[in-house]
């Protein structure tokens, strides 16, 4: 199967195109933030590297989230569209699930880690079981000590993973000790090839109903709602468009 994958969910940007699991092409940048310039570019660059015209395509692989909301949303919107416009599978993974496959080959249980600010963090705990990547403590949006103290009260080891883990790699040592493994930076960015990889295990869902897995407001939602003391979860257009 001809896949083509989308990553852009942080910091990272990538795109690869898979041919029944042999990568064909990828290209990764990290740090910018110019998804929005420069994302379809690189989805043109590794079609053309690969020879291919978007029709070889079979099937479109998308990072849902959590992240960056526009990030997110840049790579939903192409994702979507693609699939849509050429009649085609969409599959979302986990962007957490993407950084933690980067741990392959642990025992430990795997914890990937994006920064959420404000010392709350997007994590959740995986490990692999017959080489097959398992979600064990689903994805997540917590305030760090509160996760710290969480894992604290299970046993066994664990392998952070992730760019953002250096944020809280001090206070991690500290509490966990022997218990903390960290991995190494060339495990820490997301790569869209291994977003590609993951997608033949996933189901396809339809594009019109695709929405990203932000696992959280985002934050100029959030002061509306304790500027208004609002407590009902209403659409935010609609509510800003009747307080004009």
């Amino acid at each position: 199967m001809k896949i083509l994958a989308i990553e852009s969910s942080n910091q990272t940007m990538s795109a690869a195109v898979i041919d029944n699991g042999r990568l064909v092409a990828e290209i990764s940048t990290n740090g910018n933030l110019q998804h929005s310039t420069q994302l379809m570019p690189a989805i043109d660059r590794v079609l053309t590297i690969a020879g291919w015209e978007p029709s070889a395509l079979e099937s479109i692989a998308v990072a849902k989230g959590p992240g960056s909301y526009t990030g997110v949303r840049i790579g939903a919107t192409i994702a979507k569209t693609l699939a849509w416009t050429l009649g085609l599978p969409l599959v979302s993974v986990s962007s957490l699930k993407v950084i933690a496959a980067n741990g392959e080959g642990t025992t430990a249980r795997i914890v990937p880690i994006i920064d959420a600010r404000r010392r709350n963090c997007y994590t959740g705990v995986y490990r692999f079981e017959n080489q097959k990547l398992v979600n064990s403590i689903p994805d997540i949006h917590i305030a760090s000590e509160e996760w710290f103290s969480r894992l604290l009260a299970e046993e066994g080891n664990y392998l952070f993973i992730g760019e953002d883990v250096a944020i809280y790699q001090e206070r991690i040592s500290e509490l966990f000790g022997e218990r903390a493994r960290f991995a190494g930076e060339s495990q820490a960015l997301p790569r869209a090839s291994v977003l590609a990889a993951l997608s033949i295990h996933e189901t396809a869902v339809d594009p019109h109903l695709f929405v990203p897995e932000y696992l959280k407001n985002p934050e100029a939602e959030e002061k509306w709602q304790e500027a208004h003391h609002e407590k009902r979860r209403e659409d935010y257009v609609e509510r800003i468009d009747s307080s004009i």
